[in-house]
C-alpha cells in the first residue's frame, strides 16, 4: 500500500492520530513536570531558571516546537478526518448512546472527543499567547544567581488571580482529563498493542493517568487564585 493510500485509509489516520497522540502526552508529562517547579517554595526562581534553560537552546528549542506543531497538526487532521468520514458512514444518528461495557468503551468521554479536541484547539494558541508571549507586552525580568531572566513566575501568578482566567483554565484542564481518559486506550487500541483481556486494565490506567495529569495542570491555576501571592514585578525568584 502506497504512503497516499495508506493516508486515505480510516486505519491509517487511526494510527496517525494514535502515534501523535502518544507523543503530545509524553509532551504533557514533561510541561507539567516543569510546571509543577513553581510549587517549590524559592518565589519562583527554580521555575524562571527552569523556562530560562528552556530559552537558552536557541535554535533547538524552535527546530522541537516546529516538531510539536507538525505532531499536533498531524493529530488535529487525521481525528477531524476520522470524525467525518465515521459521520458519513451512517445515516442517522444513534438512536442510544448509553455507556457501553464492551470493547467500544462507548463513554461520556469517547462520544465528546471531537468537542473536547476543538476546545483544547482553540485554547492551545490562547495559552502560549498568555505566557509565552505574555500577552504581547515586555516580560518583566528579574535575577536568579547571577543571571537575569524572564520572570515567568510573576506573570503566570498575575494571570491565574483573575478569576476569569483561573477558573477557564481549570475548567478547559477538566475537559484535558476527559480527552486523555478515552484517548489513552484509544490509542493503545489502534496501535494493536493490547489483548481483549488487558482492555480493562488499559483503561484503568488511562483513566489514572488523565486524573493525574490534568489533576495536575488544574492545581496550579487554582492554588495560585486561592493562595499564591504576587510577587513585587521584577522580583520573582530573585536570589
Amino acid at each position: 500500500m502506497s504512503v497516499q493510500a495508506w493516508w486515505s485509509s480510516t486505519i491509517g489516520k487511526k494510527v496517525i492520530m494514535a502515534v501523535s497522540g502518544i507523543f503530545l502526552m509524553l509532551f504533557l508529562v514533561v510541561h507539567l513536570a516543569g510546571n509543577l517547579t513553581m510549587f517549590v517554595p524559592d518565589g519562583g526562581a527554580m521555575f524562571n531558571q527552569y523556562a530560562h534553560k528552556l530559552e537558552s537552546m536557541g535554535v533547538l528549542l524552535y527546530l522541537a516546537e516546529a516538531g510539536l506543531l507538525a505532531i499536533f497538526l498531524f493529530h488535529v487532521v487525521a481525528a477531524i478526518q476520522v470524525h467525518l468520514s465515521k459521520k458519513r458512514a451512517r445515516s442517522s444518528g444513534y438512536a442510544v448512546t448509553g455507556t457501553k461495557g464492551g470493547p467500544s468503551k462507548m463513554t461520556v468521554a469517547s462520544r465528546s472527543m471531537i468537542i473536547t479536541g476543538i476546545i483544547l484547539f482553540v485554547f492551545i494558541p490562547v495559552h502560549i499567547w498568555m505566557f509565552k508571549f505574555n500577552a504581547g507586552t515586555p516580560h518583566p525580568h528579574t535575577v536568579v544567581g547571577d543571571k537575569e531572566v524572564k520572570d515567568l513566575y510573576t506573570v503566570v501568578v498575575e494571570a491565574f488571580k483573575n478569576p476569569v482566567v483561573a477558573f477557564g483554565y481549570t475548567g478547559v484542564m477538566l475537559l484535558l482529563g476527559m480527552h486523555l481518559r478515552h484517548g489513552f486506550w484509544s490509542a493503545l487500541q489502534s496501535l494493536g498493542a493490547m489483548k481483549p483481556r488487558w482492555s480493562p486494565l488499559i483503561y484503568t490506567v488511562g483513566l489514572i493517568f488523565a486524573v493525574l495529569l490534568a489533576g495536575g495542570f488544574l492545581l496550579l491555576p487554582l492554588y495560585f487564585f486561592f493562595f499564591g501571592d504576587i510577587p513585587p514585578r521584577g522580583m520573582g525568584g530573585e536570589l
